[in-house]
């Protein structure tokens, strides 16, 4: 299930890292590949989102 824009990533970061990457994708095929400066804002707003979603598998020592 795709969710609307959010503004905030802590909002959001209730999703899980694979339910925010099927949005990014969903983002690029509505974009046909080219991202407008508004679509270019929604995708680093969920990169960050993926990336506090996603699991840590490693830690630096």
């Amino acid at each position: 299930m795709l969710h609307g824009m959010s503004t905030t990533v802590a909002a959001a970061s209730e999703r899980s890292a694979a339910e925010v990457n099927e949005e990014i994708r969903a983002l690029w095929r509505r974009s046909g590949g080219t991202l407008t400066t508004e679509q270019r804002a929604e995708y680093q707003r969920l990169v960050m989102e993926w990336a506090a979603a996603a699991p840590r598998s490693h830690r630096a020592a």
